[in-house]
């Protein structure tokens, strides 16, 4: 008789612990659904990508590029004459050009 007693209590206090641990996971999780419908709330809210980023992307082409100097024409004009090709291509004999 003292051991089905025993084995009652047992049984009544494991079930208290086990609804405990279910209640807690239930708040949990209604708490992370809270935070997934706000944040799916404020994507909603929020502009389409495309359209900021066209906006960026007009902002970014119409100013230059501050770490590039600006140049109208070659700094130094001798400089040219590595880049082209030779003035009389007849006699120049490397395969490149």
């Amino acid at each position: 008789m003292q051991t089905e007693k025993s084995e009652q209590v047992r049984s009544v206090a494991a079930d208290t612990r086990g609804k405990h641990r279910i209640s807690a996971e239930l708040k949990r999780l209604e708490q992370e659904t809270r935070f997934l419908e706000e944040e799916l709330d404020q994507l909603e809210k929020m502009d389409a990508a495309s359209s900021a980023c066209k906006e960026i992307l007009s902002i970014v082409e119409t100013r230059p590029d501050p770490l590039l100097p600006t140049t109208n024409g070659p700094t130094n004009p001798s400089w040219d004459r590595w880049f082209e090709g030779p003035p009389d291509k007849t006699g120049c004999r490397c395969w490149i050009l």
